[in-house]
């Protein structure tokens, strides 16, 4: 008895002691999982930018789960639906039905076993409950406990083969959250709430909440996806990666510039944690480094040819972060936008008190609206544009006439009206000239920019534009020897119109007779034919359409050469920082030239291979066409199944978007679905393929990415750089990119970056220091994908940049 009295004794003190170390063997587990959960981003063969997309994840807050990851696919898959690889992990589940889950603010990171994702799969990016998930581990926590060993166990036993694939993608999918914050839930009013006003309150609140993000730290839950492939397999990964820049017969606009106008006469990067500074400028919120260099300005020994307008860059970029304007709220969404903005985004009253009267733009409470006049149509846009096609029915809107430049383009109402009309016009002005015109354009989503017709060529190449129009544009173009006119000829295709809607071409004062004399004389010896003159009788105002000779039998007829025709060697796509002649470029005579023939109609010249292409080495290596057709279909199978439902982003929300280094401007034609235009940029460095941009009726600018880009802030909502940054850090301080960047990208606007990882970890580094969100970051074999959505966030400590003082 006594024996079995001490035995059931020692029995329970032996039960309590297995106890306890069942307990302390169970905490270990926890923490080694732990431990492997958080280290398992470093794993032998993956990319350095895992980790840090980790930390971005946790330390912001935010959970998405990717449950189909089809999404990320640039090539689709060839197994059949529901298939998958061996040892392949399933999905979850306990997701649930999307349309029971709510927003979160916590990020899953997804590991990824394979390559490829079985065929037809959608990609859905579901949301979790709100606090749901954590009150029911409260709740379930003694069956989580006796699920964690085989959990752990079945994650030890992954890890290796997870890390041979080097793969990992992050997502954040609380998009549409961010979306409802920044236009309604932090205080900004929605656009169909017109009677609502927008509290100061609310304001403050999508500043908090962007702010916390960064102190937050709730650890994203770690979710089971299936593979994941974002970059194209097979032939089609080679588009990720372009040739040498002097392929074939392509030259580089730099190469073409400095070879014109001679013949006319390393950086630190900022790390993780560095302090950033606001720009401390006269013009605040809407600095623009190479327009507002007053220390350069002020130097200018002559402004009679707008010099002061042109652009004067700084020796370094700035590294200075632009203030947001007191009140700026999330800009209206298109097309409702075309009709009124946010007084506080664009807080500039003189040109509705100087132009009111003309249907400019009126101040409406906290509105700025644009009823859709202009000087030359005080009664609406659309009926000016329909009198033009009217006057000349061959000018034939949105079929034969599709990409136009409008010279002095106002608040850029005629471009804004012309999407209607199925065309895109390249609007520019100069800065200040009509207080905050061109901003006021972006704005309200319409494509502008900033320049001026000074003494430079404007930043396009020859032959492009099927339309030129002014409409009391204030530029004299027969001074000089019509210099100013002879710019718009040689950007005008053959064949194009010009449309001159002036004061001297319907009014008989002395001052206007006197132009239209010399207006006379300079298109005829330009060889341009007057087609129509025509009078719109209810706004009282008429227009004159000139066209371009299609060949140079005028040009070898004159009897004078004047103007002079400019030299052989001068190449008419030069056109960076190249000076203004006074001479005219001939018409290209073989009929295996670009410029010789009219481009197809809209919009099948959009899918279709530019004739002149055929007798020319693609930047690819292959031949153009096919290497066109190779582009196309690459970026369509891109944005398609990545971009457009694998990224979070509500692409109805977006409007004004930028490709940072176009190529063939395949992704401009990938989004020809969606109510968004794309400014295609070609930088100067890269093959000039910017004429084959506008051939198929897109459009798009030269430019150098070491210097500010000629626009205002927060004015583009999406930015695209496919292996661009790589590329620019090599000539300058990637620093100084980045924050050109967040100057033009639009609080809520997002940033898509293609490239090599170490590119992507920069990146990536620089955006958490400036509390940006990272919405999702993926690698593979060198290459990354990254993309990251700008905060409301800005420095409290200001920085002097004495060279933009007045």
């Amino acid at each position: 008895m006594a024996m079995g009295k001490y035995s059931r004794v020692d029995g329970r003190k032996s039960s309590n002691y297995c106890s306890t170390i069942s307990m302390v063997a169970f905490v270990a587990l926890c923490l080694v999982g732990v431990w492997m959960f958080m280290s398992s981003s470093v794993v032998p063969g993956q990319s350095s930018v895992v980790p840090a997309s980790q930390e971005s994840a946790t330390s912001q807050g935010k959970q998405s789960t990717v449950e189909n990851t089809k999404g990320f696919e640039d090539s689709s898959g060839d197994m059949p639906e529901g298939s998958s690889k061996e040892g392949e992990s399933t999905e979850n589940p306990n997701t649930g039905n999307q349309s029971d889950l709510q927003d979160d603010d916590k990020v899953t990171e997804t590991q990824t076993e394979t390559d490829s994702n079985p065929a037809g799969e959608e990609n859905q990016v579901e949301k979790s409950q709100e606090d749901g998930d954590g009150k029911k581990e409260d709740e379930n926590s003694g069956e989580a406990g006796s699920n964690t060993d085989s959990e752990e166990k079945e994650n030890a036993s992954g890890e290796k083969s997870e890390s041979d694939e080097g793969e990992k993608t992050t997502t954040d999918s609380s998009e549409n959250k961010n979306d409802s914050e920044t236009e309604g839930g932090s205080g900004e009013k929605s656009e169909s709430d017109e009677g609502e006003k927008s509290t100061e309150e609310g304001e403050n609140k999508d500043v908090s909440e962007t702010e916390g993000n960064s102190s937050e730290s709730n650890e994203g839950s770690q979710g089971k996806d299936k593979a994941v492939e974002v970059f194209p397999a097979g032939a089609q990964s080679e588009l990720l990666n372009e040739t040498s820049t002097q392929n074939g017969a392509w030259s580089t606009q730099a190469a073409e510039s400095q070879k014109e106008k001679s013949s006319q006469s390393p950086s630190d990067v900022k790390q993780d944690g560095q302090a950033w500074k606001v720009c401390n400028t006269t013009a605040g919120p809407d600095y623009i480094p190479c327009l507002d260099n007053w220390k350069a300005i002020r130097k200018l020994s002559s402004t009679k040819h707008y010099e002061h307008r042109e652009r004067h860059c700084p020796d370094e970029a700035p590294t200075c972060l632009v203030p947001v304007p007191e009140g700026y709220k999330q800009s209206i969404k298109w097309p409702k936008s075309r009709d009124k903005i946010w007084y506080y985004n664009v807080p500039h009253t003189k040109l509705a008190e100087v132009k009111g009267h003309q249907n400019w733009v009126k101040v409406s409470g906290e509105y700025l609206t644009f009823p859709g006049g202009g000087t030359q149509f005080k009664h609406g846009a659309l009926h000016y544009i329909d009198f033009i096609q009217e006057s000349l029915p061959d000018i034939a809107w949105g079929k034969r006439t599709r990409v136009i430049l409008d010279v002095g383009c106002g608040v850029a109402s005629f471009g804004g009206y012309l999407f209607e009309r199925d065309v895109l016009a390249m609007s520019f002005a100069p800065k200040d000239e009509h207080e905050a015109q061109v901003q006021f354009a972006l704005e309200r989503g319409i494509p502008a920019t900033l320049a001026v017709m000074g003494t430079k060529r404007l930043p396009f190449p020859g032959y492009v534009f099927d339309v030129v129009h002014c409409a009391r544009c204030r530029v004299p173009w027969h001074i000089e020897g019509g210099k100013l006119l002879l710019e718009l000829n040689r950007v005008l295709r053959p064949g194009g119109y010009f449309v001159w809607s002036a004061t001297p071409v319907y009014q008989k004062l002395e001052e206007d007779v006197g132009i239209w004399e010399e207006m006379t004389k300079l298109t005829k010896a330009m060889c341009w034919e007057l087609v129509v003159i025509k009078k719109d009788t209810l706004n009282g105002v008429g227009a004159a359409i000139y066209r371009k000779p299609m060949s140079n039998e005028c040009y070898n007829q004159r009897t004078k050469n004047e103007p002079p025709l400019c030299k052989e060697s001068d190449d008419p796509n030069a056109a960076w920082n190249v000076p203004l002649e006074a001479c005219m470029h001939k018409v290209p005579g073989d009929e295996s030239l670009r410029g010789s023939n009219w481009p197809e109609q809209w919009p099948k010249r959009l899918e279709n291979p530019p004739y002149w292409l055929k007798s020319q080495v693609g930047v690819y290596g292959k031949p153009g066409q096919e290497d066109f057709a190779a582009d196309y279909k690459h970026w369509k199978n891109v944005v398609s199944q990545s971009y457009l439902n694998g990224m979070g982003i509500n692409w109805s929300s977006v409007r004004n978007v930028m490709d940072m280094r176009a190529v063939y401007g395949g992704f401009a034609a990938a989004l020809k679905d969606l109510q968004v235009w794309v400014m295609n940029v070609v930088p100067i460095d890269s093959p000039d393929t910017l004429p084959i941009i506008y051939e198929r009726g897109l459009f798009g600018m030269y430019h150098d990415w070491c210097q500010s880009f000629n626009t205002y802030p927060r004015t583009f909502d999406v930015l695209h750089a496919d292996h661009l940054l790589s590329v620019v850090k090599k000539r300058c301080s990637l620093v100084g990119l980045v924050v050109e960047v967040d100057r033009i990208l639009r609080p809520g606007g997002k940033l898509i970056v293609r490239d090599n990882v170490e590119t992507i970890t920069e990146v990536e580094s620089l955006a958490k220091s400036m509390n940006w969100d990272i919405r999702m970051i993926y690698s593979k074999e060198g290459e990354g994908l990254l993309c990251v959505q700008k905060t409301m966030w800005r420095p409290k400590e200001a920085e002097l940049i004495t060279s933009a003082i007045m």
